[in-house]
């Protein structure tokens, strides 16, 4: 039974105009999703206007109010009405829609503002007096004189109660509020020479939320500076200088080690030409750039900037103009990938500062038994005060020759052996102990690496070669990247319309369903572009071997050997961390091993 059209009507209707009020409440729904959104708008607006100082005064999760004070350079009277128009814009002539230099262009977001709620605008540009105007569900008023010691104040009430089916969709004024305040941690991040407020009014209660005052120095400085006051200290602590560029783009930025991760990817913060922005591409390889160094639960924490000629990207590919396009997606793509490997090779052994902390903190844990005071404890037992009875502690401890200077390196001289698996050596500011199956795992995997590099992926010839059936686009997209997979062991080839022939696969990777690796490879490439599925495979497997070739834990180590293994750690890159992104070493400072005791 054919079932009715729901789409096709019985009534004909003619076409017609939908009103000027209509027309904008459409085109709010697309610029404004939520108080984040209007909020996100409204600031960029501020920050095109050259301020220096952002004030957003927020309540009910802005959904009641959300009002942003700047002392930018303010709108002239006569230009107040037309600022409310949609398309009505100040910051491009529309001859060339790349050439785009501030964060709004479109000339929407006022208009889309007024459509959905109640909204005043104040406005004082220098050498002028203060004027008003205001928009209630797009229906705008006269300009007005007004009261404002320069900048502009621009105060949105009810949103969305023009449209009352869009506030359905909001979440509760908590969650809205968090996503309010990420969203302007985010634009501080961006701009960390302005400074930002965020206030709460709900409840006629003021309560700041979040600060960040203008910071000074240097971009580096600046960056750095900014990231510590919205990231953490402990961010800006484990980060490194991301630096470089190639074919027209520059990667800056600061990127923390693999030691230093996320269960989620709340610490990814990426900007292009300045702009705040979610891409797939960049997040894609942000992931790929420590795919070597991180397990698949856990998440880097960066703040990357790329810088190219508008010309190069595209921003005016979505209304919120949150997603951008690159020209050249793999250029960007590489540029992220190749700069954060070669910086996190460039920090050699070092882990991050929190794998001291965390182990500190496991030095205090919380009672979990009533406090037992002298006079209830039991009579003392015996104390031996010679090492050989203790045998609950299997601990192999040595000591240098008087004559014979300890080896010099950040790790220091191996001092003892624990439980035939930790290495404790002795540094100039403290203690070391290090992991010696997690770190020997690492350095074998590293030479492994290497080898693999210099010598490339050997393949095994199939006898008879797979026939993979994909549509013509598919098989077209693969064979775009055939070049690219033969060096890691995979031979493709056209075999007819719409199909691939597998001829070789990675020896390493032993018996491969081919079919199945393809079609993984295609899913990648259609997601992001490109594809780390194969490379990720042999270097799991390389990972496996360096694991049963490593020296493994129970095997008691001779003074040489545990110094030869401090040395090799020194000199080798990503050191810090094993296969799995784990801590290989945890360093204590003689200073925090004295207060553990208290002394002082």
């Amino acid at each position: 039974m054919a079932l009715a059209n729901p789409k096709i009507s019985d009534i004909h209707r003619a076409i017609r105009p939908l009103d000027e009020a209509a027309i904008n409440r459409i085109a709010a729904g697309e610029v404004v999703e939520r108080p984040a959104s209007a909020v996100k708008e409204l600031v960029e607006n501020a920050l095109d206007a050259g301020a220096i100082r952002i004030e957003v005064a927020i309540a009910g999760g802005g959904r009641t109010l959300i009002r942003v004070t700047d002392d930018g350079g303010g709108i002239a009277a006569r230009d107040l009405a037309l600022a409310l128009a949609r398309h009505a814009t100040s910051k491009i002539d529309g001859s060339d829609l790349l050439d785009i230099h501030t964060f709004g262009f479109r000339g929407e977001a006022l208009a889309s503002l007024a459509a959905v709620g109640r909204l005043t605008i104040t406005s004082r540009p220098p050498g002028a007096d203060a004027h008003a105007i205001s928009a209630d569900a797009g229906r705008i008023g006269p300009v007005r004189p007004a009261a404002l010691s320069k900048g502009t104040v621009v105060e949105l009430r009810d949103l969305f109660y023009a449209t009352p089916a869009r506030l359905k969709f909001l979440r509760t004024d908590r969650a809205e509020a968090q996503a309010l305040a990420d969203t302007v941690k985010r634009l501080a991040i961006a701009e960390p020479r302005v400074g930002f407020v965020l206030t709460d009014m709900t409840g006629g209660e003021p309560r700041e939320v979040f600060r960040a005052d203008a910071e000074a120095g240097d971009a580096p400085t600046a960056l750095r500076a900014r990231l510590a006051r919205v990231l953490g200290s402990e961010f800006a602590k484990n980060a490194i200088l991301i630096d470089t560029s190639r074919e027209g783009l520059a990667l800056t930025g600061y990127a923390a080690l693999p030691t230093y991760s996320r269960g989620a990817a709340v610490a990814q913060h990426l900007c292009v030409n300045g702009r705040p922005v979610r891409d797939k591409l960049m997040t894609g390889a942000l992931r790929a750039a420590y795919m070597d160094f991180l397990s698949r639960d856990r998440h880097p924490a960066a703040a990357l900037f790329i810088d190219c000629d508008p010309h190069l990207v595209d921003v005016n590919v979505h209304p919120a103009k949150a997603e951008v396009r690159f020209r050249d997606p793999q250029a960007a793509r590489g540029l992220i990938v190749s700069g954060l490997r070669a910086a996190l090779s460039g920090v050699g052994h070092r882990a991050s500062t929190t794998v001291a902390a965390e182990t500190l903190g496991a030095f205090r844990p919380e009672p979990q038994t009533p406090r037992v005071y002298q006079m209830d404890r039991p009579a003392p037992r015996p104390v031996s005060h010679g090492f050989a009875e203790a045998g609950s502690l299997s601990a192999r401890v040595f000591a240098p020759e008087p004559e014979a200077p300890a080896p010099e390196g950040p790790l220091g001289a191996a001092r003892a052996q624990v439980h035939e698996n930790y290495i404790i050596a002795q540094t100039d500011r403290g203690i070391v102990i290090v992991d010696q199956h997690a770190a020997h795992e690492r350095l074998v995997y590293e030479k492994l690496k290497r080898q693999m590099a210099d010598t490339g992926v050997a393949a095994q010839a199939l006898l008879i070669p797979e026939i993979v059936e994909l549509s013509d686009a598919d098989a077209q997209r693969l064979l775009d990247h055939a070049e690219d997979l033969a060096r890691l062991g995979l031979a493709v080839e056209p075999f007819g319309q719409g199909a691939i022939a597998v001829r070789e696969t990675p020896a390493v990777l032993g018996p491969v369903d081919a079919r199945a690796l393809v079609l993984d490879i295609l899913d990648e490439l259609a997601d992001l572009g490109a594809s780390d599925t194969l490379q990720s495979r042999i270097e799991a497997i390389l990972s496996r071997v360096a694991c049963h070739g490593s020296v493994r834990s129970g095997r008691q180590m001779r003074p040489e050997e545990m110094n030869a293994l401090l040395r090799e750690m020194e000199a080798t890159p990503h050191s810090g961390q094993c296969n799995h992104g784990r801590p290989t070493y945890v360093e204590l400072r003689l200073t925090d091993i004295e207060r553990l005791f208290g002394r002082t």
